[in-house]
């Protein structure tokens, strides 16, 4: 398999070996912070999908939609368990990025799947994918952090072709301390249930998984909610009102280090800022994927006003995307103020996207690159997977591009 080569996606005319699709086509999935999320907190999709559908080209059987969506849910099941082992990693990260300690595994053990590794090459396949496991939280908001999503999909993609071919690694890798306990502080793995016994369940069941309707870490959607209805109230009580008649701002936020930029100068500070998102938003009335580029972060009026932002951390604001909320309170130079609360952003878990947002969210952004065929060819094939005989055709249709 190592001559194959799989598509990368929205280019026509180019394909790379599997694991060099499978780590090009995931950064492209993390590029803007626009991809599916969940809780625990970790970007699950986009490290075992790109694997996935790398394979999918590559293997001489045909893959059926229903092998593709088993083998999907495989690699999403393991990064859920593996979040559950520890309390730190349920919640909002301390130190790793969670796609890359527990996306890794998920793609191994998603490629394994597929691949139809046995049971020993599968413990073997999460042992080799565990040395490759791990990127430090410091890089989130910079270039490097859709590196690291990449890097899942093709190190778990690459970890299940060597336990293939002999390579073996230690089978209590998951069960230690040494080993990937390494990655968390309060690390307490427990047993699975044998899958033929009636204590099996399927924790994907009852996974919690938010869509993002902007470009942003997860935190930004409840502080921009919350920025939109303070900016509703301001307009409806004077719909004269200037903007630079704002005299201050006040963030009421969980505490979290690396999602309170002040100032950010570049696209990927900025989506990992308090303070730029509520600004944008009281600014913009909206927060877009144009809201990120250069032109829109160096305006004079938005630096004025995030000139004028302070951020508080309340004691009963947890960091914690089951319980956090943001509060923004805009005052006058008149003296006035108004202040909304944002405890359920829409795209949570609790209040998720209609399917038609859903699909006009992939449409929208899918069309800055595909033709309109290749565009609602996706949509058609992803909506009927479980009907689908030959999944490659996914990759003819995330091929055709306006190039063509």
């Amino acid at each position: 398999m190592s001559e194959e080569r799989s598509s990368v996606w929205g280019k026509s005319n180019i394909t790379l070996p599997l694991q060099y699709a499978a780590l090009v086509n995931g950064i492209a999935v993390h590029s803007m912070d626009f991809d599916d999320t969940w809780h625990p907190a970790t970007h699950p999709s986009g490290a075992v999908l790109p694997a996935l559908l790398a394979l999918v080209e590559a293997l001489p059987s045909r893959t059926s939609g229903l092998d593709l969506l088993l083998a999907f849910n495989v690699g999403i099941e393991v990064q859920g368990r593996l979040m559950r082992f520890s309390r730190e990693a349920h919640n909002i990260p301390e130190r790793f990025h969670p796609p890359s300690v527990v996306g890794v595994m998920g793609s191994a053990a998603a490629s394994a799947k597929l691949l139809g590794l046995s049971p020993t090459q599968c413990i073997h396949a999460l042992a080799i994918a565990a040395s490759s496991a791990g990127a430090p939280l410091a890089n989130a908001a910079t270039q490097t952090k859709p590196l690291h999503i990449g890097n899942a999909a093709r190190r778990g993609l690459e970890a299940a072709q060597l336990a293939q071919i002999g390579l073996e690694g230690n089978p209590a890798i998951l069960d230690l301390d040494r080993g990937f306990g390494v990655y968390y502080k309060d690390y307490s793995p427990s047993a699975m249930p044998d899958s033929a016994s009636s204590g099996f369940k399927w924790i994907l069941e009852d996974q919690d998984v938010a869509v993002k309707s902007i470009p942003a870490h997860l935190g930004m959607h409840w502080v921009v909610d919350a920025a939109l209805a303070a900016r509703g109230k301001l307009v409806k009580a004077d719909r004269n009102f200037d903007l630079r008649h704002i005299r201050h701002i006040t963030l009421r936020v969980p505490p979290s280090k690396y999602i309170d930029c002040s100032s950010p100068a570049t696209e990927h500070q900025a989506r990992h800022s308090f303070q730029f998102n509520a600004c944008s938003a009281l600014l913009d009335d909206k927060v877009t994927v144009s809201s990120f580029s250069e032109a829109q972060i160096s305006r004079p009026a938005l630096k004025e006003l995030l000139s004028r932002v302070t951020v508080e951390t309340p004691e009963d604001n947890r960091p914690s995307f089951d319980e956090m909320y943001c509060e923004v309170e805009v005052e006058t130079v008149e003296g006035q103020s108004y202040t909304a609360r944002c405890d359920t952003f829409y795209g949570h878990w609790k209040k998720p996207l209609s399917h038609k947002d859903l699909v006009d969210k992939f449409r929208v952004n899918a069309s800055s690159v595909l033709c309109t065929e290749g565009v609602e060819g996706t949509i058609d094939v992803i909506g009927n997977i479980e009907r689908v005989s030959e999944c490659s055709i996914l990759g003819s249709y995330l091929r055709m591009t306006h190039e063509q």
